[in-house]
């Protein structure tokens, strides 16, 4: 009875179009209110409690350190140097934009930011060179995603957060597969091209090749400050998300000189609205979580689960198919504080690793941003290339495929996500 007032209460209250973060929250509060012993005191202890999780606190300085590199120039430095490196090859623009998506997935961790950053520099200057707008919107809008899965990545935060799992274990599981995914990628963009006889960029010589790489070394600098300082143990996720936080700051202003003093309150400002909303919504989250684990409601569907005798491979199909579903209609990282309480003890019950049900979860959330109606990255590419956002879809549609076949290779070989974690010894 508890479970279906908590569950149809929210979903009513999302269908009316309350806010997801107030959906979530009157959710858990009425069913404490009706259903529980507990007293209503305990709500204003649990959102206090989680505006002191330690991990979270990783959110605002790493929104903070991609706000700088989005203002500033980095992303068009990124973009030279990746055209460089591969824009000689047939389709190179397109592939070189999948590249600097890559590459600024690694600095922002936010997938949102990477389309808007990379996508407003390489769409245009794709459509410039021959390929058709559709085409470029549609390889941008994909390779976006990958702002969640290569680390640093927010979403990844907030599962180590809801699940209690290494943030730095989490990191270099996403490693391996966003490389795999940008890859896959670019050899379909590759075949693509052969096929539309798309046109090369002429091959950029050493120096040109250097002096570019010369000038986005400060952005790509960031990635081994973040990475390399989790790793060596220099400091934790925390600690390197306010590291790179300053370092952008400074690369922003004193480096690149993209930015004067006087702007810095305004890009501090959107950060902060950014990140108020987003812990606005994992205060909510929290609280919901909470009235989960108060109702031993995981527990209860473990039971079930375990009673039904799936085998581990199915669980996670079922697993697939609910986050997919849910991607299509909520933001991530509702969906993670949703429903990762449920899930993992699940999955530990079946002996599925909890850091490669992190990168699954992971995956469909990135499938999740391309899927309408509230895919954000569809949003994001047609307010930043003015096409209508049916046009955007239809342009995203066949690169989904890729994205859709991706996650059942990271789901069955598990191997794919632990072999680094595995192979560095994290434990």
């Amino acid at each position: 009875m508890t479970i279906l007032f908590l569950f149809a209460l929210l979903f009513l209250l999302m269908f009316i179009g309350v806010p997801i973060a107030v959906s979530l929250g009157l959710a858990g509060s009425m069913t404490i209110m009706l259903f529980s012993p507990d007293s209503v005191r305990s709500l204003a202890i649990k959102l206090f409690e989680t505006s002191e999780h330690y991990t979270l606190l990783a959110i605002p300085f790493f929104l903070l350190s991609g706000a700088f590199m989005t203002t500033g120039g980095v992303a068009k430095r990124l973009i030279d140097f990746a055209n460089a490196c591969v824009g000689h090859i047939r389709g190179g623009l397109a592939i070189s934009a999948v590249l600097a998506c890559m590459l600024f997935a690694a600095l922002s961790g936010s997938s949102p930011a990477t389309v808007a950053a990379v996508g407003s520099i390489a769409i245009a200057g794709m459509v410039r060179s021959g390929y058709p707008q559709a085409f470029g919107a549609g390889i941008v809008c994909n390779a976006g995603t990958l702002g969640i899965l290569i680390p640093p990545s927010i979403v990844m935060v907030v599962y180590a957060a809801a699940t209690e799992q290494s943030v730095g274990k989490l990191f270099m599981a996403g490693v391996v597969p966003g490389l795999l995914l940008g890859l896959a990628l670019m050899a379909a963009i590759y075949i693509v091209a052969r096929k539309m006889n798309l046109p090369a960029m002429p091959r950029a010589s050493l120096r040109e090749l250097l002096a570019t790489g010369r000038k986005a070394i400060w952005g790509l600098l960031l990635m081994v400050i973040i990475l390399g300082g989790i790793y060596s143990g220099m400091f934790t996720p925390t600690e390197a998300a306010a590291v790179a936080a300053v370092y952008a700051g400074f690369v922003a202003l004193f480096v690149y000189k993209d930015m004067t003093i006087r702007e810095c309150p305004k890009v501090l400002l959107e950060s902060g609205k950014l990140s108020i909303m987003l812990m606005f919504i994992i205060a909510n989250a929290m609280l919901f979580a909470h009235v989960l684990t108060t109702e031993q409601i995981p527990q209860t569907i473990t039971a079930w689960v375990i009673e039904m005798g799936l085998q581990p491979w199915q669980f996670l199909l079922v697993v697939n198919i609910v986050l997919l579903v849910a991607g299509a209609f909520m933001e991530p990282s509702a969906i993670i504080l949703i429903l990762a309480p449920i899930l993992f003890p699940i999955a530990v019950q079946l002996g599925i690793d909890p850091i490669h049900l992190g990168i699954i979860m992971v995956v469909n959330m990135e499938i999740g941003l391309i899927t309408p109606p509230v895919g954000l990255n569809l949003f994001v590419t047609s307010a930043v290339t003015g096409m209508p956002l049916t046009s955007v879809i239809r342009a995203a549609w066949p690169w989904l495929m890729l994205l859709l076949s991706f996650l059942l290779v990271i789901t069955y070989i598990p191997a794919v996500s632990m072999a680094l974690p595995n192979w560095l010894g994290m434990s």
